[in-house]
């Protein structure tokens, strides 16, 4: 963890010039110095040391180049003066001299400042530039000529240990500045030394020096932090991702048993469609004609009774309890059909693609043979499943269509007994007999028409001949009899038994009865052979594209893949720990 580093607050006192001052040149400070003045002085306790001569025109160039006015370089000044102690008065200079120095200074320090205005300073920077002119005691009138200060006295505003030197402790020093008296004529006069012990080294570091040391601690103590915390996260790394990732890698390259699998692909389909619906021929043929089959397969496939049928053929239980198996593969030998059946499902995968109809199936085994012996036996148990599926709902339409047959013949076998024992009974044709009678009754009719015309000629002779009459009348009344009789044979019953028209009647009932029979007999035939026709479309078929063959090369640990899974789920869990510990840590802490 980083500490940002904390900065004073600072403010920019701008003094605004009082009456003419402002007007007036910065006189030169070179001038007021002896050459007595030697070049280094011993500072009193707690003080830095500082070369006067140089430090006086550095600020006496950084004075002329400030521009407009002497209020802005009275701080340095001010702290030159501190310095250097008291000085005698200065002597005034000419006007003219003075002028000529200043408009050349100001051209020189406008050329430095458009110079530094083009090499595009973001505003962070030259912030950063004041801030640091400030700090070094220096007044710029901008923050282009703050940079421009600071590089004429060789110091680099935008390198980090100058950034570094801004954060300074809370309990700084007051300025000197604040505590020196007003000035007055006295303190401008040079002193002297007033005893040699004052000139001996100060024990104490000058502040710079200290405020250096103390960063330089700062800096110190964050990268032994860092180290610390790196130490202590590489050692958690280790601990929780990368030594459990070895240990997987080694499991995975030395222990794991290799495992072989076969593959094999089989479709389902359905017999050819020779009639039916419009819907069932546009769907016949595709995979969504067999899609529900297919899906009953797979589930049947993966399912515990699958499993056992497996166990009990070719001892899928005794095969996965076997010495050479690594302990974590290997089932114990007294495993239940619940463990058996997780093993299962892990060793055992089929797909089914919607989209081409085909059931893939991967079956893996300790040994390449038993693994081909397993997938061919739960393809025979495809086949069988495939078969069942349709088998009851075919042999119930079949047994519905054949129960209707057999019920319409019984009928028809009924309608036509009925009609035979009516004829036994009374007359074979009925409608026959009932036109001879017909036939007969008409004849009787003629002739009586006949003879009543004979006898009514003979009445109307005034003397007609008796004998005739008498013959006439007989032959009519006889005539007349006998239609009767033959009319009473149609509508009359006699000795107990129905008339010839109701027995008629019954006769042509039985026949439509029979007709009828007939009817449903023929519906019932087409019903059933219709009925075969669609149990023959229902037949599933199960057609194996891809056979299984035995592998001669193991398809099973993949140890680098799985190596690899390994370590980015360590990672995963690690940094989802991680973040959600320093959440909580957050969260108690505020």
């Amino acid at each position: 963890m980083t500490m940002k580093p904390k900065a004073k607050k600072f403010r920019i006192r701008r003094t605004m010039p009082t009456g003419n001052a402002a007007a007036q040149p910065l006189a030169d400070p070179m001038q007021d110095v002896p050459e007595q003045v030697p070049a280094q002085k011993t500072a009193a306790p707690g003080q830095p040391t500082r070369n006067y001569i140089s430090d006086v025109r550095a600020r006496s160039e950084a004075g002329a180049a400030a521009g407009n006015g002497a209020a802005q370089n009275r701080p340095q000044a001010r702290k030159l003066q501190v310095e250097r102690g008291p000085q005698p008065q200065k002597q005034p200079q000419d006007p003219a001299m003075q002028g000529m120095v200043s408009s050349a200074t100001e051209t020189q320090v406008d050329q430095e400042i458009d110079a530094i205005r083009k090499e595009g300073l973001t505003g962070r920077q030259l912030r950063m530039a004041r801030r640091v002119a400030q700090k070094h005691g220096l007044a710029p009138t901008s923050d282009f000529d703050a940079v421009r200060l600071l590089r004429a006295n060789g110091i680099d505003p935008f390198e980090r240990s100058t950034m570094l030197e801004l954060v300074v402790p809370q309990d700084d020093p007051p300025d000197a500045m604040d505590q020196l008296p007003a000035k007055t004529a006295q303190q401008q006069l040079p002193q002297t030394v007033p005893s040699p012990d004052k000139n001996l080294p100060s024990t104490e570091l000058a502040p710079a020096d200290r405020r250096s040391a103390e960063i330089m601690q700062i800096q110190r103590d964050i990268a032994r932090r860092r180290q610390r915390k790196l130490m202590l996260l590489l050692t958690r790394l280790g601990f929780f991702i990368f030594l459990p990732t070895i240990l997987v890698g080694w499991y995975f390259y030395f222990i794991a048993s290799p495992l072989y699998a076969t593959k094999a692909e089989f479709l389902i389909l359905e017999a050819d469609a020779t009639g039916g619906s419009a819907l069932g021929g546009l769907l016949s043929g595709t995979q969504f004609a067999t899609n529900q089959d297919a899906i009953a397969v797979q589930s049947y496939l993966m399912s515990r009774d699958a499993m056992q049928r497996l166990d009990q053929d070719m001892g899928f239980k005794a095969h996965f309890s076997q010495d050479f198996i690594d302990p974590i593969k290997r089932l114990p030998p007294d495993a239940s059909d619940e463990t058996a059946y997780k093993l299962f499902k892990r060793y055992v995968k089929i797909g089914y693609d919607p989209t081409e109809g085909v059931i893939k199936m991967e079956v893996i085994a300790a040994d390449p043979q038993v693994s081909a012996a397993f997938s061919e036996h739960l393809i025979s148990y495809a086949e069988h499943r495939v078969d069942d599926l349709s088998r009851r709902k075919r042999e119930d339409q079949m047994r519905e269509a054949r129960t209707t047959l057999e019920q319409a013949s019984k009928e028809r076998r009924e309608a036509q007994q009925k009609l035979v024992s009516l004829q036994e009974g009374t007359l074979l044709d009925p409608e026959g007999e009932m036109a001879s009678i017909r036939a007969l009754v008409n004849n009787v009719e003629m002739q009586l028409q006949d003879k009543e015309l004979q006898l009514q000629t003979q009445l109307n002779n005034p003397r007609p001949n008796k004998s005739k009459v008498q013959a006439l009348e007989t032959e009519t009344r006889l005539l007349r009899e006998e239609l009767d009789r033959q009319k009473s044979r149609l509508n009359q019953a006699k000795d107990g038994d129905t008339s010839l028209a109701a027995k008629a009647a019954q006769i042509q009932m039985a026949q439509a009865d029979l007709a009828t029979a007939d009817l449903f007999l023929q519906s019932a035939l087409q019903n059933e052979k219709q009925t075969a026709m669609e149990a023959n479309r229902q037949v599933r078929y199960l057609t194996t594209s891809v056979r299984p063959v035995a592998p001669d090369a193991p398809a099973y640990p993949r140890a680098f893949e799985n190596t690899i899974l390994a370590f980015l789920v360590l990672s995963g869990v690690y940094l989802m720990l991680s973040l959600t510990a320093s959440i909580l840590r957050e969260q108690v802490s505020s």
